[in-house]
């Protein structure tokens, strides 16, 4: 019997390795789902028109426009109303929302912000104006009103009541200007409290690079509790308590807070993860899109004839809302005292049933349990959003009316599929995205077929600095089947390695 022909035998024994080959590799984690389309649309006219507008001069995904003026809109509004919640007696809650938009470099957030936010950035310069303008007058009329209280104690010669009754006729003393500023990048809360106790008593944190904020000094390992507590209770419009020996103890009520980020996803990746900041409530009042990118779509094309009017229509409600005098506490200049705005009756309904929907739904197994911590709040965001978008529409209205809570159940609920979207990413081990880094270095770094354990932990990643470490992410890659044990070990990098493993490639 002749012998089988060479290329028949090895056809046969590709054969047989095509009926022996494992499996593929299994990815380490999963890609995440495409992204919730945003509900443009229940911004409404001015503010939804605004999104398209941006968008369409932009290029930027609709989301991150869309997110942009809410963020600009709570803003402008959040010192005129608190929303009463059909809760119990009616409890009023501020209007103001913290939003967190995660995109990537180049997808033209900083452009989105510019667009959204230059109706604030011109109300700051009038504001500076007037403050340029008050300031020297300020400072003469202190100087003098010091001068007087000088001469007044001085006249008293020694007499308590002839130097009290001087200084009662002499009044207290002149107050400064506010402070003309309304947004900041990157406070730490303290600063934030000095802010509110000499400026406007509605402030925004808005930072087109949310790292500014989220890697900032306020966000560091000594000062993020102290951070995350105070933006909860700001959030929440409880009156900010201070007690410092340099500065002594304050208690200023009426201030509110809005806040916009806009984060790279390994920035808000951060933040997402970060359990203290879950601990304290922080993560279940932030209002987070991640819209997929625009990278590759954006061809030139000629703006829209009525982009640039539906632009300056924006600009100019914004501009108005924000010249509007806000209500002040009697005798004061920067405490707030926010009129109530109810639900209308139909609205009161909705938001009802929409309460109870979500209370069904964080139940175990229930849809949202894995939110439950935004979930609980997200009837209230609910209502919050439908204020914000009703003001919008009437600075004066006395009622948020049925299409301004549908609208607001709409975004609640976007942001909701988003947040089980992205917090159930964020959870994955760190075990897992360090293997997950290790396989990006094997695939792309590392020249030879195989690897040991010394290779690992001598020479990869610095985050794998020793045996153990390199042992249990090599236990996690074969798991997944992106390691394949060579029993007799091999030659790795000229030295003979009794535990070796063969580096499965990634199909093309």
């Amino acid at each position: 019997m002749s012998p089988p022909d060479g290329s028949a035998e090895v056809r046969r024994i590709v054969n047989v390795a095509e009926d022996i080959k494992p499996e593929p590799p299994r990815p380490l984690m999963r890609e995440l789902l495409p992204a919730d389309p945003f509900p443009v649309d229940a911004l409404g006219d001015m503010l939804g028109t605004a999104a398209h507008a941006i968008h369409d001069r932009v290029q930027a995904p609709l989301a991150i426009c869309g997110q942009s003026v809410l963020g600009a809109a709570t803003l402008a509004v959040q010192g005129h109303a608190d929303v009463v919640l059909p809760i119990g007696a009616g409890q009023a809650r501020p209007v103001s929302g913290y939003f967190v938009t995660v995109a990537a470099t180049g997808e033209r957030k900083s452009a989105c912000d510019t667009e959204a936010t230059w109706p604030i950035r011109r109300h700051e310069a009038a504001l500076r104006a007037t403050y340029d303008g008050d300031l020297p007058d300020y400072e003469n009329d202190k100087l003098a009103w010091d001068k007087a209280r000088e001469a007044a104690v001085r006249r008293g010669k020694g007499d308590r009541a002839a130097i009290k009754g001087a200084l009662d006729a002499l009044g207290p003393a002149p107050k400064p200007p506010l402070m003309p500023l309304l947004t900041c990048p990157e406070p730490t809360f303290e600063g934030l409290c000095k802010l509110y106790a000499y400026g406007q008593p509605s402030l925004g944190i808005f930072a087109a690079e949310g790292g500014q904020f989220i890697g900032g000094h306020g966000m560091s390992d000594d000062n993020k509790l102290k951070t995350a507590a105070g933006l909860a209770s700001a959030w929440d419009g409880d009156p900010i308590r201070r007690v410092r020996s340099g500065d002594g103890a304050s208690i200023l009520p009426g201030r509110r807070l809005a806040a916009h980020l806009m984060a790279q996803p390994a920035v808000a990746d951060i933040l997402f993860r970060d359990r203290l900041l879950a601990d304290q409530g922080l993560l279940s009042r932030l209002l987070v899109t991640a819209p997929d990118g625009a990278a590759g779509t954006r061809l030139w094309h000629e703006e829209q004839p009525e982009t640039d009017r539906d632009l300056k229509r924006y600009g100019a409600r914004l501009l108005d809302i924000l010249e509007t005098p806000l209500p002040l506490a009697p005798g004061k200049v920067n405490e707030l005292v926010p009129r109530p705005l109810p639900l209308a009756p139909e609205a009161r309904q909705l938001w009802i049933a929409f309460a109870d929907h979500v209370e069904t739904a964080i139940a175990p197994n229930g849809g949202l349990e894995t939110v439950k911590g935004l979930a609980n709040k997200l009837p209230e965001h609910a209502a919050r959003l439908g204020a914000v978008l009703t003001l919008v529409r009437d600075i004066n209205a006395t009622a948020i009316g049925a299409d301004e809570i549908r609208a607001g159940i709409a975004l609640a609920e976007h942001y909701a599929a988003e947040a089980l979207r992205l917090f159930g990413a964020s959870r994955i081990s760190a075990d897992l995205r360090l293997a997950q880094k290790l396989l990006d270095w094997l695939h792309y770094q590392w020249t030879e077929p195989a690897i040991s354990l010394p290779d690992i932990y001598q020479r990869s990643l610095s985050a794998i600095g020793d045996k153990a470490t390199a042992t249990k992410l090599v236990g996690i890659l074969e798991d997944h089947g992106w390691l394949d044990r060579i029993p007799q070990g091999a030659v790795v990098a000229g030295q003979r390695r009794r535990d070796a493993w063969r580096i499965i490639v990634r199909e093309p």
